[in-house]
């Protein structure tokens, strides 16, 4: 069975960097077709998609977040990290890590409480950016 572990701090102060790491066990994040996502959920809002890495490493963002995010692995660890610049309260949230989706489109995007495609979900770490 495919699991994910995100593990990082909880708290992290404005204008520094999150960082997330998100272990994976049952599957290898190399294997074929694989995408691998970040995906965070406000409170009182809906999930919004950050971006993702696939089996060969390159890299997908969603574009309003594509200047501060930046998603890296290690495939000796089987694990993939989220590294997020400059936060504010804004970014406070449950940072969720998943394996999916299945296909890339060129705007993978969740909408309303559904991000698509998504099979396997880490149980979420909530993150607080103070002010």
């Amino acid at each position: 069975q495919v699991q994910l572990q995100e593990s990082g701090p909880g708290l992290v102060k404005s204008s520094q960097t999150l960082s997330l790491t998100c272990t994976v066990s049952g599957d290898s994040i190399t294997s074929a077709y694989r995408y691998w996502s970040w995906i965070r959920q406000p409170p009182g809002k809906g999930p919004q998609y950050i971006g993702s890495i696939d089996y060969s490493g390159n890299l997908y963002y969603n574009p309003s977040l594509t200047s501060r995010a930046s998603i890296s692995r290690d495939t000796s660890k089987n694990q993939f990290a989220l590294q997020l610049n400059s936060v504010t309260p804004e970014d406070t949230a449950t940072y969720r890590c998943a394996r999916g989706p299945s296909t890339m489109p060129a705007n993978y995007y969740c909408s309303g409480s559904v991000c698509p495609n998504i099979d396997y979900w880490g149980q979420g770490i909530q993150v607080t950016v103070s002010s």
